[in-house]
């Protein structure tokens, strides 16, 4: 039976209850087994001293794209296509080391590279898919450009079906096609985007009509949830009365619309870190002048919405759209979200427990006994400054399923 003890560790459950002081907590066979302040014994074929550091549960992030990562566009119409797939185990193994352990990708990653990580062949999170998204003819996700030329982010390949659809019909078949191809969560672009090149973030895209047939396709009939795309208002109230699981972004969100949120127990994901990194490296991954007008647009709208929700209750999951921008920077979500009005031991909780419920686990996102024994280490305490996250060196140990992936304590 393999053992894993942490010893003198301060720990930071996920449940948003205090710390304990002077833990020991033990791991068998890739789950915790027993958390005592009075200290277990030195049974573990592996002993890691905390020395008084602080354990976290493994970071969740909720809405990345692991396939790619945006480059000038010159740099992505010469790039092989296989080469694709070993940049993602790179970006994976970023992000792992970043202390996120869990991640849904939300357009780009197909089967083979989940069962690639499940397999062990790549050191990575513990991923769900999407596959591809459902969008509309013209809307985001529609490479589409009025020069005629279209420069699709990804391409259609075995496994990875084409995304646009219109119409009911049409949509119900598209809904089957990913859950064939395996998707674990449905995706769908229900209005426009910061990045898209023929549209407006307000612009809403689907019917409430073909909305609710994507949700009876994928969560009445498959049990799978499915996550929305949407930053304009009006698409977003299509969203919830669909019954929509989660609203990637919600850019754009009044006082009706969040007491709606609330009554329906819809996630909202917000992404803050998107539009800030598209301002940021805009030069460098080669953003094009309307999406950086966009993102100028959305940005303080966009915080005005997310404190406006948090303060209203609503579930907030964390999550990044890490791919628009540089993988690995996760964790900055959570000094984001702080400014804009959540508490450290809050934003904790959504990028731990709450994630983990909004992609439907019931056994990952706390340490506690009997969960999965995902957690990282760090020597400062993240509460009284939440912005250590984001640097990889200050995250000490990181482990996933009881195996530990880093350990920079020394």
């Amino acid at each position: 039976m393999a053992k894993l003890l942490i010893k003198n560790v301060n720990l930071i459950d996920g449940t948003g209850s205090e710390e304990i002081v002077k833990t020991d907590v033990l791991v068998e066979d890739g789950r915790f087994t027993q958390i005592k302040p009075d200290g277990l014994e030195d049974g573990g074929t592996e002993i890691i001293d905390a020395e008084g550091g602080y354990m976290l549960p493994g970071m969740i992030d909720a809405h990345v794209h692991m396939m790619f990562e945006l480059k000038p566009l010159e740099q992505r119409l010469t790039t092989p296509f296989s080469y694709n797939f070993y940049a993602a185990a790179q970006y994976l193994k970023t992000t792992l080391n970043a202390g996120v352990t869990s991640v849904r990708d939300a357009l780009g990653s197909d089967l083979g590279l989940k069962k690639a990580i499940d397999d062990g062949l790549i050191d990575a999170p513990r991923m769900q898919i999407s596959v591809n998204a459902l969008t509309i003819t013209g809307g985001h996700g529609d490479g589409y450009n009025y020069s005629g030329v279209n420069v699709d982010i990804l391409q259609p390949h075995p496994g990875m079906p084409a995304g646009i659809c219109d119409g009911v019909e049409e949509v119900r078949k598209k809904t089957r096609e990913m859950l064939r191809a395996g998707a674990d969560v449905i995706k769908v672009h229900a209005t426009g985007g910061v990045s898209s090149p023929t549209d407006h973030p307000k612009f809403t895209q689907f019917s409430l009509d073909e909305l609710k047939v994507i949700v009876e396709e994928a969560q009445f009939r498959n049990g799978v949830k499915v996550m929305a795309h949407a930053q304009g208002l009006e698409g977003i109230r299509n969203c919830v009365e669909a019954g929509i699981h989660s609203i990637e972004h919600g850019i754009f969100l009044d006082d009706d619309i969040i007491e709606k949120m609330k009554e329906k127990g819809t996630y909202l994901v917000p992404t803050l870190l998107a539009p800030v990194s598209v301002l940021e490296f805009s030069e460098e991954l080669g953003m094009a002048q309307t999406s950086i007008d966009k993102s100028k647009e959305v940005l303080e709208i966009h915080k005005e919405s997310f404190t406006r929700a948090y303060k209203a209750g609503v579930k907030i999951a964390m999550g990044t759209d890490a791919g628009v921008f540089k993988h690995g920077t996760n964790l900055r979500e959570l000094e984001l979200m702080v400014e804009c009005g959540m508490t450290p031991m809050d934003a904790i909780v959504a990028s731990t427990k709450v994630a983990a419920e909004c992609m439907g686990y019931e056994d990952i996102g706390l340490v506690k006994e009997g969960y999965t024994a995902d957690f990282i280490l760090t020597k400062e305490n993240p509460l009284e400054n939440i912005g250590i996250l984001k640097h990889h060196d200050e995250i000490k140990v990181v482990a996933k399923d009881g195996k530990v992936y880093k350990n920079i304590l020394d």
